[in-house]
């Protein structure tokens, strides 16, 4: 199967999670979908896709037999076959769709915001089933390098190709965890402390001369 772009990822991701938490509106129609992709909240990144972009990735999922229209409406309305196409059970689904909607995270991240998709008995579950997607003649997933600064690896799907990762640091960067702004204020301070500095010392070599100190 090809790579997914972005979008299609999303509307896909979107058919799953809905299809577990609003039950009642599922399949759901264009709007439910174009809503459910621009959602504000538990989407990474927050986008603002049209009607038309949301059909164009339909179109393309339904190519790949990954969603289809469902019947016995008036209105067209949308439902995902991931489980069937990719062959994955309901645990995979559900990691695979919350690394769509929300980007990569960690294991226990991954435990909690699967909650209302699955509920994973512990971490060490979570990462036995991301193992398995990991170790597929086609990696469905990866685990990222951890950061500097971060406690845990995260991971990421790739359904949509591969990751494209943070460049490193260069030598002479500014430290790790020290803001813009932050080095900004150092300056400010090293500058009015130089200035204090300059004002002491004419202070005292007036003082001296009127003292008559050499």
């Amino acid at each position: 199967m090809r790579h997914l772009t972005p979008l299609e990822a999303r509307a896909l991701g979107v058919l799953v999670e809905k299809q577990h938490t609003v039950p009642d509106t599922y399949p759901l129609s264009l709007n439910a979908l174009v809503a459910g992709c621009n959602q504000k909240t538990a989407r990474v990144p927050v986008i603002e896709a049209t009607e038309a972009e949301v059909l164009t990735a339909v179109d393309g999922l339904k190519g790949l037999s990954l969603v289809f229209e469902g019947s016995g409406s008036r209105v067209v309305k949308f439902e995902h076959n991931m489980a069937r196409v990719l062959q994955l059970p309901s645990q995979s689904v559900a990691l695979l769709t919350v690394l769509m909607l929300r980007g990569p995270q960690t294991a226990a991240e991954l435990r909690l915001n699967c909650e209302r998709l699955h509920r994973f008995a512990d971490i060490s579950a979570v990462e036995g089933f991301l193992d398995e997607l990991a170790a597929k003649a086609v990696p469905m997933v990866v685990k990222l390098p951890r950061a500097p600064g971060e406690r845990e690896a995260r991971w990421a799907q790739l359904l949509c190709g591969e990751v494209a990762l943070p460049a490193p640091r260069a030598a002479g960067d500014a430290a790790e965890g020290v803001s813009a702004g932050e080095i900004a204020a150092l300056k400010a301070g090293q500058t009015r402390l130089a200035e204090e500095v300059a004002e002491l010392k004419a202070l005292v070599q007036r003082l001296a001369r009127e003292l008559g100190v050499a």
